[in-house]
């Protein structure tokens, strides 16, 4: 007996020390200039060689913790927005969106707001900005204004739109899938308090850009706008896509997971796309982000495998059965700030087992997955490294900056922290106060 204790405490101490330790290297990747997913990788190969070593994991086992629902959401969904990036349709929004602010800035402002937020909803908030950021830069350079507040509120609204569905936001993805939330649920807890969010961000730029939004001349260029370059590819994308969010909707009742919707609309986009290479669509697919999330799912396994998490759920039990709304309210602001500092992602799977073997003890950690899901997302626009679309908007500037030789084109840290985070706080105090009026809401059980 005394054996299998000291095992038990050794798997827990083995198990523990490689999580913390790649962790911290996954956070410090800007030290060690080691990059993240080579760093999850060697976690991930420690983990299983060390749980085979002392009897708590193996490579079974490693396959076995790997959320596949979630890497085969994030592949198809890259595929599809790559197939429709070249058709021009995306550019053509922008400057119909800029024909009709006719040079009314905070309007411009709001308008590009809401079409990235909506986008952000289906298309993931990084490959939003990715598609957007660019197209804001040029309609800002023609109308010869400061791009920064254009720029930095879209960031924020792909952020916030990326909450509202479980396939807007990675995190948002492995949140769904682990508690098995089904699409219709998922928006039903999350559109009110985006919607919250987003005013109180609106109302909150207003305020902070109020020098940058005077009216100006709208630019000869954009009388006429842009055309789409493949009409074909585009309806038809946006056929393939109407049909998604209907699958999205009713998946559930279909008994399907969100990576068969993705991958049945994926499907689809190839075959109304015949005459293109394959190939050059899948070259677009970030595998370096899909072996990262494989890598953190081996690494959680081994860890919940070794019971270590069940152990530190021991620790938040008590505070979870004596106040679960202001347990909620702590996760929250608590997920927020960390993933306004270090990346998210590994945060919430952290987490996620640790809720989950809360439920495992008969309490009902449903509004911490709504807390979770809130803080975790809406914390990456706390600062300039809080989310990787962040990240993708602040080297935007920072290449605007260098060409046309104007450091004041690019975001600093400094510039993020006086105008991003204050923003983080508005919206997260919004959510709180959701969260307080319809807490019976919340706290209702899943849907089974």
């Amino acid at each position: 007996m005394l054996e299998e204790t000291l095992q038990w405490d050794t798997a827990m101490l083995v198990s523990a020390i490689i999580f913390t330790i790649t962790f911290v290297g996954i956070f410090t990747e800007s030290v060690h200039e080691l990059h993240r997913t080579k760093v999850a990788m060697l976690g991930a190969a420690a983990m299983v060689l060390a749980g085979q070593f002392f009897g708590f994991y193996n490579p079974e086992l490693a396959i076995e913790a790997i959320d596949w629902n979630v890497v085969f959401l994030l592949g198809a969904m890259m595929t599809i927005v790559a197939i429709m990036i070249p058709t021009g349709g995306f550019q053509s929004i922008a400057y119909l969106i800029a024909r009709i602010s006719d040079g009314r800035l905070y309007l411009l402002m709001i308008m590009l707001g809401i079409a990235v937020a909506v986008i952000s909803c289906l298309l993931d908030n990084v490959t939003t900005v990715i598609i957007f950021g660019p197209l804001i830069a040029l309609i800002c350079q023609a109308l010869s204004v400061n791009p920064i507040p254009f720029l930095l509120s879209a960031s924020l609204f792909s952020v916030m739109g990326g909450v509202a569905t479980v396939v807007g936001d990675p995190t948002a993805m492995m949140i769904g899938s682990a508690a098995k939330i089904d699409f219709n649920t998922y928006l039903s807890h999350m559109l009110g308090i985006v919607v919250a969010a987003f005013a109180t961000a609106m109302v909150m730029l207003r305020f902070l850009f109020r020098k940058n939004f005077k009216k100006v001349a709208l630019e000869p260029q954009f009388a006429k706008g842009t055309g789409i370059q493949d009409k074909k590819t585009w309806f038809a994308s946006l056929t393939v896509l109407a049909v998604m969010v209907v699958l999205f909707i009713n998946h559930s009742a279909m008994h399907w997971e969100p990576w068969v919707v993705a991958c049945i609309g994926l499907t689809m986009m190839v075959m109304v796309t015949y005459s293109v290479n394959l190939d050059r669509y899948l070259s677009e697919i970030e595998l370096s982000l899909l072996m990262f999330f494989v890598s953190l799912f081996v690494i959680i396994g081994g860890v919940e495998q070794s019971q270590f998490l069940e152990y530190l759920g021991g620790f938040f039990r008590p505070f979870v059965e004596k106040d679960l709304f202001w347990s909620c309210i702590a996760l929250m602001w608590i997920a927020a700030i960390l993933s306004a500092f270090i990346d998210n992602i590994p945060f919430t799977a952290a987490m996620i087992p640790v809720i989950m073997g809360m439920e495992s003890q008969g309490i009902n950690v449903t509004p911490l997955w709504w807390a979770l899901a809130v803080g975790a997302g809406f914390g990456g626009n706390g600062s300039h490294l809080g989310s990787t679309a962040n990240i993708f908007i602040v080297t935007l500037t920072e290449r605007m900056a260098k060409q046309e030789n104007k450091p004041s084109l690019a975001i600093t840290p400094g510039l993020w922290l006086r105008k991003g985070t204050p923003v983080m706080f508005g919206t997260l105090a919004a959510a709180s106060v959701i969260m307080w009026l319809f807490f019976d809401f919340y706290e209702a059980p899943l849907p089974k």
